[in-house]
């Protein structure tokens, strides 16, 4: 299923990569390891930010994408389900209405 990873980034030790040089080869590590369908870096609440577009398969693959950012920048991340517009489709969303109407 598909989910958004957003993902924010403590000052520290995201700070400390910039100035070493390494900021680059890091993220792009990363990248190569949770291979996001989409990646986009961002201002979170005044703090650098990601959002990404993962295909989970199992709970258990969560772990996969998460520890990587928790491990290199202590970030927080968060995980949320998302739809296409096929798969809002194939809910039944209009019978669901009618349900409940």
């Amino acid at each position: 299923m598909k989910m958004l990873l957003t993902v924010e980034f403590p000052h520290e030790p995201f700070n400390a990569l910039v100035r070493s040089g390494k900021i680059g080869e890091t993220i792009g590590h990363i990248l190569e390891t949770i291979k996001p369908e989409a990646a986009y870096f961002t201002e979170q609440d005044g703090k650098r930010g990601g959002i990404f577009l993962v295909n989970v398969q199992s709970p258990s693959d969560v772990p996969v994408f998460a520890e990587p950012f928790f491990l290199v920048f202590q970030a927080n991340c968060k995980f949320r389900i998302v739809m296409s517009p096929e798969d809002l489709q194939k809910s039944g969303i209009n019978s669901i209405g009618k349900t409940w109407a």
